[in-house]
C-alpha cells in the first residue's frame, strides 16, 4: 500500500484508520507498522495529520491490540491459538518453542518485543496462554506501546523537519531505522554473551 493510498484513507475516514491499521499490525494481520508511525511524524510535518491525534491514535490502537490478543490467548487459551494461530503467524512448532521458555523472560519480551516484528504478534497471545497476571501485563505492555510508538513518530517529525523528506520515501526509511535497531540490539546481545562466556571461563580464587 503507497503512501498516497493511506493518506487517502486518512483524509476519508479519520484517524480511525491510524487505530485500525496499529490495532490489526499487533493482532497479527500484516500492517507496516514501522513505516506508518514514521510516516505519521513525516506528514505532520507537512500538516496533513495533527501529530497529537494521530500518536494518540496510534497508541491506542496498538494497545488494544495488545488486550485483545492477550484476551484471546487467557480466555480461548492453547486450543483456539493452535486451531486459528496460523492465520496470524502462530504455528504449532513456534508456540511449542515460545511456550516454555516465555515465563522466564516475560516482563522483558513484552516490553521490548514491540521492536521485533513477529515476536510483538506472538507476545501478547502466550501472556494469556501462560497465565502471566493481568496487572503485569497492562503496565509493561502500556510502556512497551508508548516506548514503541512515541520515538518512532517523533523520528519521522523531526527528521522531515531536519531533512524535507519525501513522504513518498517513508516506508524505506522506516524500513532502514528497524533494520539499524535490530542490528544494534544483535551486537548488544552478542557482546553480552561475550562478556558472560568470559566471566566462566575466569578461574576462581
Amino acid at each position: 500500500m503507497n503512501v498516497d493510498t493511506i493518506v487517502n484513507y486518512i483524509e476519508n475516514y479519520g484517524y480511525a484508520v491510524i487505530f485500525l491499521f496499529l490495532f490489526f499490525g499487533i493482532v497479527g494481520i500484516p500492517a507496516p507498522e514501522e513505516s506508518l508511525l514514521f510516516l505519521i511524524g513525516v506528514l505532520s510535518v507537512h500538516h496533513r495529520l495533527s501529530l497529537e491525534l494521530a500518536m494518540i491514535s496510534s497508541i491506542l490502537g496498538a494497545f488494544t491490540g495488545m488486550l485483545t490478543a492477550y484476551s484471546c490467548g487467557k480466555y480461548a487459551g492453547s486450543p483456539f491459538i493452535k486451531k486459528f494461530g496460523k492465520y496470524v503467524g502462530i504455528t504449532s512448532e513456534r508456540m511449542e518453542k515460545v511456550s516454555d521458555k516465555y515465563t522466564i523472560n516475560a516482563r522483558k519480551t513484552i516490553l521490548l518485543g514491540f521492536y521485533l516484528p513477529g515476536l510483538r504478534q506472538i507476545s501478547p497471545y502466550f501472556a494469556g496462554i501462560t497465565n502471566i497476571p493481568f496487572q503485569c501485563f497492562f503496565l509493561f505492555s502500556l510502556m512497551g506501546t508508548l516506548l514503541w510508538v512515541i520515538p518512532f513518530i517523533l523520528a519521522g517529525y523531526f527528521a522531515g523537519k531536519v531533512f524535507n523528506i519525501n513522504p513518498a520515501y517513508v516506508p524505506y526509511l522506516g524500513i532502514i531505522l528497524l533494520l539499524i535497531f535490530i542490528f544494534y540490539v544483535i551486537i548488544k546481545y552478542i557482546k553480552r554473551k561475550k562478556t558472560e562466556s568470559k566471566d566462566k571461563t575466569k578461574p576462581e580464587g
